[in-house]
């Protein structure tokens, strides 16, 4: 099993005025989030560890894991609000964004709360996004990843929001403590154009393989993951699609890898061990395939893992 940590919100995605008052659209949202029900959709045993709201937002967020097959065995819930990312459109046509997080239940996780061990099914840990940056949950899942290093394989994914966040510097440095405990760190370039400006993708993706992890993979959009695994730079292309939107590619990369690497039974710290370029370039491409499909939907809608083999077969 796979268990994903981090936060789930909804995104409010607010329509053109009427004469009384403004339509919307509430659609399950938040990275972590999305990676588990990313690969729930591929078949693959998951569980979302965070706390969700009492709320009706709560409520919905718990039945999307649940149609998506994730267990519900470490979700919390808690009387503070679910997360709203609010989305509107200026009069100009840009997208203007608004966070409503204060005191939320997404960021409600404390280290105490955290179960008092993992079973053995349990074999890898994702983390991710602002849920590394915000407390007390922060501070509850680096306590999780400190415990759990060596024992189970662990996947970060900055998945950078300085609108969250807040001192990017000081999120880079907890980013990089936590890099000590991984195995995998997935992140865009737009993340590292954040975290590191200026700077070359090859050059940073390098210098996080030196605080431990032993895979570091870059998304760069229509041109295709980037990878450096040991002295290797492997790169792949992206499958050339109608693009309807890209929200969610990120997070249904990160499914697709995690869940390539577990069917093949390589998502132990054993089986990680015996990694080679092959079992890289298939995971790679299987994830791109993944991606590309929801980039073909409007949403953050997962494909399962037919649906990647058709589309893989199809362009073979």
């Amino acid at each position: 099993m796979i268990l994903v940590c981090g936060e789930a919100l909804i995104d409010l995605f607010v329509g053109a005025p009427s004469p009384v008052g403004l339509s919307a659209e509430a659609v399950a949202g938040g990275s972590p989030f999305n990676v588990a029900i990313g690969i729930g959709r591929l078949g693959r045993p998951a569980a979302f560890l965070s706390t969700l709201s009492e709320d009706t937002f709560g409520a919905f967020l718990a039945s999307r894991l649940a149609d998506a097959g994730v267990s519900a065995s470490y979700l919390l819930r808690c009387p503070n609000p679910t997360t709203l990312s609010v989305v509107a459109t200026t009069p100009s046509g840009e997208p203007q964004y608004s966070f409503y997080a204060p005191d939320s239940a997404d960021r409600a996780l404390a280290p105490e709360r955290l179960p008092p061990q993992l079973p053995p099914d349990v074999t890898a840990i994702a983390a991710g996004s602002y849920a590394l940056g915000v407390q007390p949950i922060a501070s509850a899942i680096e306590t999780l990843l400190r415990r759990e290093a060596g024992s189970r394989v662990i996947s970060l994914d900055p998945n950078v929001r300085p609108r969250v966040v807040g001192d990017l510097a000081i999120y880079r440095e907890r980013f990089e403590r936590l890099m000590g405990y991984a195995h995998i760190v997935k992140a865009s370039d737009e993340d590292i154009g954040l975290l590191y400006p200026g700077q070359d993708l090859v050059p940073v993706a390098r210098e996080w393989l030196q605080y431990g992890p032993k895979l570091v993979v870059v998304t760069r959009g229509a041109e295709g993951p980037l990878c450096v695994f040991g002295p290797s730079v492997i790169e792949r292309p992206a499958p050339r699609i109608d693009v309807v939107d890209t929200v969610g590619a990120g997070d249904t990369f990160h499914a697709g890898l995690l869940s390539w690497f577990d069917a093949n039974e390589l998502l132990t710290p054993h089986g990680f061990a015996g990694l080679n370029e092959a079992h890289v370039t298939a995971g790679l491409d299987f994830a791109a395939a993944a991606a590309a499909i929801v980039c073909t939907r409007r949403g953050a809608n997962p494909p399962t893992w037919e649906e990647v083999n058709r589309f893989m077969a199809e362009r073979a």
